[in-house]
């Protein structure tokens, strides 16, 4: 590997041992403070000395070593007793493995603990997405909608009320699993949906990395707890989408729209699963939630082998169940995207034009106005919408996608 190849080999391990690293320290150290600066000073001292020395041939390894002695040179610092220099330097010396328990897998048992019910649920997302996801702290910010500063202070009083509680670092019990369950699946879909249409700009369009950490993560859920139907739903609803995840960005880096996809390309075997999972649960005859539902709209698109074949009316119906139980503005946009292809754009365009104040600063809200706008043959406004949609995007097939659009409007 050359000198000019280090750089991206860092990235790619970040991507991949990130989690590893800190669920690693966070299990030995009990503390998710140690455990986050640990990994991120190993990530620096990888930046430095990968480039002459070369990357190891355990990645992995070679950073969770480090940041291990990284945290025990910060404890042995920052020690004002004796007991506190002897602790340190028992934590260096090599400990028996933990009892798995019920959850046997370091990054998913690290979910549960950030997923703790003394915490917010948005603040178990948020911690979440940090400490497992590798999320930076602007991304998380835009996925909430939050200003980056707050989201900073939200994720260190979670980490505080973590260490002040004294909320141990251990294996949730099978009696722990269903009350926590919700703050994970959140987080799951967070971390999916950042995979599958990254927010950070400079990023790559698609990490497919954390699309499949999620996938990996839910299914592991899913055995945990068969029954369960949001986690069903949840699986059903990432496999149908990352189905159709090759298809979506094109030979030029642009993102394809789903009525412009080449259907052909999706991947088979995923669609089958997907409508699979949703078929069982809809013979449960069990009142579906949100994720159910959301599945259940992405077997519709997934079933219809051509565009024009989309039965738009079930999508509508199945979004007006899902309002009924989750009443945001961006499930209210996405109905009236569906409803503009049953009643037309002028109808959807007022349901649109109601959401502004709550979701004036999304970028997805000023992209379905300004394609509304552009079929109703508004095109001067169109083409501000979309330079707002641009403006607040990060996505780089996004933008291309975006002012492509916007210059066709001429």
């Amino acid at each position: 590997m050359s000198v000019s190849d280090v750089p991206e080999a860092i990235t790619q391990v970040h991507h991949e041992q990130w989690a590893r690293v800190v669920a690693a320290l966070t299990r030995r150290f009990g503390d998710l403070d140690i455990a986050e600066e640990a990994a991120a000073e190993a990530f620096a001292t990888a930046v430095e000395r990968w480039p002459a020395d070369g990357v190891p041939p355990n990645p992995g390894a070679w950073l969770t070593t480090t940041a291990n002695h990284k945290a025990i040179d910060r404890l042995r610092r920052e020690s004002k007793r004796d007991d506190k220099h002897k602790e340190a330097q028992m934590l260096s010396a090599d400990e028996p493995p933990e009892p798995l328990g019920v959850v046997d897998d370091q990054r998913l048992r690290l979910i549960f603990i950030c997923c703790h019910p003394a915490l917010a649920m948005e603040t178990r997302v948020a911690l979440t997405l940090r400490m497992v996801g590798g999320l930076t702290v602007p991304e998380i910010a835009r996925a909430f909608f939050v200003q980056e500063t707050a989201m900073g202070q939200r994720i260190t009083r979670a980490k505080a009320k973590i260490k002040a509680a004294r909320i141990p670092y251990r294996v949730p019990s099978a009696e722990d699993l269903p009350a926590r369950v919700s703050g994970v699946l959140a987080v799951l879909f967070l971390v999916f949906n950042e995979g599958y249409l990254t927010t950070g700009s400079g990023s790559d369009p698609v990490r497919q990395d954390l699309t499949a950490e999620a996938i990996r993560l839910a299914r592991l859920i899913r055995a945990l707890l068969p029954q369960d139907g949001e986690v069903a739903g949840l699986l059903a609803l990432m496999l149908l989408t990352e189905a159709r995840r090759t298809a979506r960005i094109s030979a030029t880096g642009e993102l394809v729209s789903l009525d412009e996809q080449d259907r052909g390309a999706w991947d088979a075997a995923l669609i089958s699963e997907g409508h699979q999972l949703v078929r069982e649960r809809l013979a449960t005859g069990v009142a579906p939630g949100r994720y159910q539902i959301l599945a259940a709209i992405n077997a519709v698109h997934t079933s219809a082998r051509d565009v024009r074949d989309t039965d738009w009316s079930q999508i509508v119906a199945l979004y007006d169940q899902l309002v009924r139980i989750d009443p945001s503005p961006i499930v209210a946009m996405n109905r009236a995207i569906a409803v503009a292809e049953l009643d037309g754009p002028e109808v959807a365009l007022a349901a649109v034009d109601r959401l502004e104040g709550s979701l004036a600063g999304y970028h997805a809200y000023h992209a379905t106005r300004a394609d509304l706008l552009r079929r109703v043959g508004r095109s001067e406004q169109s083409r501000a919408a979309y330079d707002k949609a641009i403006e607040l995007t990060g996505n780089t097939a996004e933008t291309a996608y975006l002012a492509r659009r916007r210059d066709q409007l001429g």
